[in-house]
């Protein structure tokens, strides 16, 4: 045959387009059936008489004579025709590939061209993909319900806008009538290709019965196993047919279903045609034409073979060949998929072990994938279509996931040392296949010029190779090697081909084999898409998500479900450059699934691990000192020898009884926990990240948001807030169960890789935040509603004292009992456990409420003093004339109010203080290089410094919890009161007069009777110790904004509360001063916290001789208090 005629160009042309038509065929399909992605215009209800109309006549639309039914294809002939134009060009695509396909297989036929799969195994495959592909395209024309109506809608815009039809319209329509029934039309056509396409399915005959062994034969055989023979490990795995090994047995048997089926003639007149077609038949009941379109196979083969006389005992044959299928099929294939777990585990095994084996024995592993990915494929296509069978069993797998692990371990090791393999064959093809070459054409007796040439240049191609290639990372690139033998293939296999192929079997061995040597050094990634992509699992989404439950559902399973989100990586691989449109599609599908798998793994990954971090939470809740009371009661028994419990009494568990076993083989809920949390973490060991179309996915990210969000979630239950009953946890309690659960946390690492101090950071972090990741409440929130509410409410009531001495709340006795004790959550190890939980962020979010708090007493405040203004101003004015002030102090108003408000300020800033002071303790432990410098620039700041820097500065250091002499957030909650309807001046005057209310309303103290110093306390029952702290940290901020002189203004309030309060002492009727000498130390109180006043100023307007006698008058009152408080006796109802 003439080379010109180039027929391995155009078969590597035509089947790679012929796929492409297809995928865009089964993608108009789908479009067409799906009901939100079906064309407009089609479902369009204005389009329904037109659409109707033009399927009744098809392909004869008469557009002349019946324009009233084509009324609305006129109205938007523009838009459908730009609708339409894509489908008609892809029908006209297969009416191109129709044209090219048959004049090819004409031109093989007159050429009589030789096919044997053994020999010239790329011409062959070719040829009948060739085949099978175009029967595929015709198939899915014919399943495609609306082409007439697309064809003709496109054809009647067009004739309405150009005013003639399309050139190819007739050919098109003549196309789609013949192909009505695509059967009937194929057989005809392929009739005259009898004997090509006999011949090249023959050949099938040495290997597909090979392929299509039972398990029990593979078992015997040790197929696939490296350790079968020790000796020969390292020996190439070579045969005669290298290339026809990992050959996919479902391509074989649909060449031989769809050839028999076409040229069907020699089923009755060749023995070996027969019984391959009744092997393929007997293998299954269904046979893929592209993605999830299958061909029923013995239905259609019926069907066809009724309507042709002498067909009965083929009739016969095929209805015995279903029963078989239905009683056998199923076992078998179980089976195989059963060896196949066994063969790849092992096979993983040694190649992890010894990846050098990869180059020798890279057959094995094509093979094993190859046969993995059959069993693969046969189950998907059966499992849900098979018809009423007695053992619905075998077509369930629940251990499909160990399957697909194995051949994603086996591609990731061959992608890993894909180095290795290409070395070791680089070195083969040049130091022994380049030598046997060359020898096998020495021998042959007859090689014509061409052929020659081709020949040469392989051995000098190959020869040429060298390892530094390799080492120095050069590129090497033989595909052009692969061309020339199917090139040669095509010229040695006519008729009359001057060097006949099939007379040189030597020569076609060699070659077969350099082929599958040379895609080894540069295919190593084609060769694994070739043998193992999995892509069709992306249109059988719910059987594929089937798996993965089936699998998940069995406990040793777990450690394989990653293969299920890995092969989604598969699903990039389907898509074809005919059909871009399709590849959004596709990606969206496959992310879909990918993260639904990882997401399902991911949630029962950290259920197990916070399982167990709960388990260790209660076995540490069991050694905190709360619980230790019943021992030490114990232990004060056995001393003071006390009696026995009694039998029946349950001697309760110490601490680390649970360790104690008397059978190891006894399991507990921890032993299956840890079991489980293995089971599962194994399967991440599987690969790091992977590749779904442009996106890389670390499953870790799944299992550490899930871990994220869970425990963020388990934080703030285990906080016990109860807004009802305004209950919570402790903070040291909960600091010491969120202690458990990190150092459980940390143990996840031994099993995986990942970072958990980043996690615990993270969701402690998100936790000093109002609100979570997610919108969630934060413990930050609770512990700041909690404070307000709870504590700070009642110690605004006086319920709750403030305890200086102690640095914390204390509950009052009193006859109201509380649901806590203000001390079990005010202390200094509380505040402390606190400051650990919510940190600095979150003391910052407690000290704006509390600051919002403030601002709302100051409000308040400030009405009482415009109210009261006037009054003020002349007591301010007249403070030295005794008599005048008697009168104005009886017109004042609302004095016992302004000193309970400034008190409930006071007890907010001395909770603040005390949060403050232990949030620097706690600082100074974890970051004293920190805390060092901060305090020099706090104490190194100049008087004279200008005060936007000085707050600015003071704001840094009180976010550290350092003390300031201004409270930066005091002042910014201050000035944030300030509107545009008052002056600083006027905001000035009320502050004085602010002073002046509180200082002339002080004497209204020794009227309580709770004013009592208690000196347990340090400071007084009902909490106006905390005047003190209000006054000064108040109006220091308060000043500061309105740029006045805090001292001097501090200075005027004490000369003049002194003055009040010396008044005190010329009262004769001492029922009204009973508590006159705890008053008088309020005095000393707010010089003692002041930073701007001195004792020497106090003493300057108020004797210290007073002071004296007021702390022992004070001290022998509270000594009083508590002898009665001891002889009274308590009587309860």
């Amino acid at each position: 045959m003439d080379y010109q005629q180039k027929l391995a160009e155009k078969l590597t042309v035509l089947n790679e387009r012929g796929q492409g038509v297809l995928i865009r065929l089964n993608y108009i399909k789908k479009l067409c059936s799906h009901p939100k992605l079906r064309p407009s215009f089609l479902t369009d209800k204005t389009m329904e008489p037109a659409i109707k109309y033009i399927n009744k006549k098809f392909p004869n639309i008469d557009f002349r004579g019946n324009t009233h039914h084509l009324t609305p294809i006129q109205k938007q002939k523009s838009e459908v025709l730009q609708a339409t134009k894509n489908f008609y060009d892809s029908f006209l695509d297969v009416l191109e590939l129709k044209d090219h396909v048959y004049e090819l297989l004409n031109t093989i036929d007159a050429g009589q061209c030789h096919f044997d799969i053994a020999f010239n195994f790329d011409f062959t495959k070719n040829y009948l993909d060739l085949i099978v592909t175009f029967t595929s395209v015709i198939i899915m024309l014919s399943r495609i319900e609306d082409k007439k109506a697309l064809v003709g809608m496109f054809n009647s815009a067009h004739e309405m806008t150009n005013g003639t039809s399309d050139p190819s319209y007739p050919r098109l329509g003549q196309m789609f009538l013949e192909f009505d029934h695509p059967w009937k039309k194929l057989l005809e056509d392929f009739g005259p290709h009898t004997r090509s396409v006999t011949a090249a399915l023959v050949s099938l005959n040495m290997i597909y019965p090979r392929r299509n062994l039972p398990p029990e034969q593979w078992r015997r055989a040790q197929l696939l196993s490296l350790l079968s023979l020790p000796a020969a490990m390292l020996d190439p795995a070579c045969c005669d047919t290298m290339t026809c090994e990992y050959l996919s047995m479902e391509v074989m048997e649909r060449w031989i279903i769809m050839g028999f089926l076409l040229c069907h003639s020699s089923l009755n007149t060749n023995q070996t045609s027969q019984e391959l077609w009744k092997m393929a038949l007997r293998s299954g009941l269904y046979l893929t034409v592209i993605r999830d379109e299958v061909l029923n196979i013995h239905k259609v083969t019926e069907d066809i073979f009724d309507n042709i006389k002498g067909y009965s005992k083929r009739i016969a044959d095929i209805k015995e060949c279903r029963e078989h299928v239905l009683i056998n099929c199923g076992a078998i294939h179980k089976e195989r998929r059963h060896f196949l777990r066994g063969a790849l585990k092992e096979l993983c095994q040694v190649l992890a072990d010894e990846p050098g084996l990869l180059g020798p024995k890279a057959l094995f592993v094509f093979m094993a994938l190859s046969f993995s990915r059959d069993e693969v494929l046969w189950l998907v296509r059966h499992s849900e279509s098979m018809p009423k069978i007695k053992t619905p069993e075998d077509y369930v797998d629940n251990q499909m996931a160990e399957l697909l692990f194995h051949m994603e371990k086996l591609r990731s090791l061959m992608r890993k040392f894909s180095k290795i393999v290409q070395r070791y064959h680089v070195q083969y093809l040049a130091q022994f296949d380049a030598l046997v070459l060359n020898d096998t054409i020495q021998n042959m007796y007859v090689c014509p010029e061409e052929e020659s040439v081709l020949l040469s240049s392989f051995v000098s191609t190959l020869s040429a190779l060298s390892i530094k290639q390799v080492e120095n990372k050069e590129e090497i690139d033989l595909r052009a090697v692969r061309l020339d033998w199917l090139r040669l293939q095509a010229y040695t296999s006519v008729t009359k081909a001057p060097l006949p192929l099939k007379e040189y079997p030597d020569l076609a061995k060699v070659m077969n084999m350099i082929q599958f040597h040379t895609k080894m050094v540069d295919s190593v990634e084609e060769m694994i898409q070739e043998t193992s992509e999995l892509s069709i699992l992306c249109f059988y989404p719910h059987i594929f998500e089937k798996m993965f439950t089936q699998s998940n559902e069995e406990i040793h399973m777990k450690r394989y479900l990653m293969a299920f989100p890995s092969v989604c990586s598969h699903f990039s691989y389907c898509g074809h450059s005919l059909c871009p449109e399709e590849m959004d599609i596709l990606e969206k599908k496959s992310l879909r699934l990918c993260v639904s798998f990882l997401e399902q793994i991911g949630k029962q990954t950290s259920g197990v691990v916070l399982e167990i971090c709960a388990e260790q939470r209660n076995l540490s809740d069991q050694l905190l000192p709360k619980h230790c009371a019943e021992s030490i009661s114990a232990a004060r028994h056995r001393k003071q020898k006390k009696a026995v419990p009694k039998k029946g009494e349950v001697q309760k568990e110490k601490p680390g009884a649970e360790s104690l076993r008397k059978d190891r083989t006894v399991t507990t809920n921890m032993d299956k926990l840890h079991l489980m949390l293995r089971e599962l973490c194994s399967t991440y060991s599987l690969c790091s990240d992977f590749l779904i179309f442009d996106h890389i996915v670390v499953p870790t990210e799944f299992l550490l948001s899930h871990l994220e969000q869970r425990f963020s979630e388990i934080i703030v239950r285990m906080a016990n807030y109860n807004q009802t009953t305004q209950e919570i946890a402790r903070p040291s309690d909960l600091l010491a169960g969120i202690r458990a659960y990190t150092t459980s946390l940390h143990g996840l690492s031994s099993y995986i890789s990942v970072d958990v101090t980043r996690l615990v950071k993270s969701v402690l972090l998100q936790q000093t935040q109002p609100l979570d990741s997610h919108g969630g409440q934060t413990i930050t929130t609770l512990y700041t509603n909690w404070y307000l509410e709870g504590l700070l409410r009642q110690a605004s009531n006086s319920f709750i004292v403030h305890c200086p001495t102690m640095h914390c709340f204390v509950s009052q006795t009193t006859d109201n009992e509380h649901s806590f004790r203000a001390e079990e959550f005010s202390d200094i190890s509380e505040l402390h456990a606190l400051a650990e939980l919510i940190g600095p962020y979150g003391l910052k979010f407690l000290g704006e409420n509390l600051m919002w708090h403030i601002t709302s007493q100051v409000s308040e405040l400030k009405k009482m003093v415009i109210d009261n203004m006037d009054i003020l101003v002349q007591m301010k004015n007249n403070f030295g004339k005794p008599e005048e002030m008697v009168a104005l102090k009886k017109r004042l108003t609302g004095g016992e109010n302004v000193l309970k408000r400034m008190t409930i300020v006071g007890v907010i800033l001395s909770f603040r203080s005390m949060t403050q002071e232990c949030l620097k303790e706690i600082l100074q432990k974890h970051c004293p290089f920190l805390m060092a410098p901060m305090e020099c620039l706090r104490d190194n700041i100049s008087p004279e410094a200008d005060i936007k820097l000085t707050l600015n500065i003071f704001e840094l250091v009180s976010a550290a919890g350092l003390k300031c002499d201004i409270d930066p957030a005091l002042v910014a909650a201050i000035r944030n009161m300030h509107t545009d309807n008052t002056s600083l001046e006027e905001e000035f005057k009320l502050s004085q007069l602010l002073l002046v209310y509180i200082a002339v309303s002080l004497p209204f103290l020794a009227l309580d009777p709770n004013s009592l110093y208690n000196r347990e306390h340090g400071g007084h029952n009902n909490n106006i110790h905390c005047l003190a702290t209000a006054i000064n940290q108040l109006f220091a901020a308060m000043f500061t904004v309105q740029n006045k002189n805090i001292e001097q203004q501090l200075k005027d309030f004490l000369l003049l509360a002194s003055s009040t309060l010396l008044q005190l002492g010329q009262n004769v009727e001492r029922i009204d001063v009973k508590n006159r000498e705890s008053v008088y130390l309020l005095l000393h109180m707010i010089v003692e916290e002041s930073q701007f006043l001195s004792q020497n100023m106090l003493e300057s307007c108020f004797p210290y001789v007073l002071l004296r006698n007021a702390y022992r008058e004070s001290l022998i009152i509270f000594i009083f208090h508590e002898e009665l408080k001891r002889c009274t006796p308590v009587y309860r109802c």
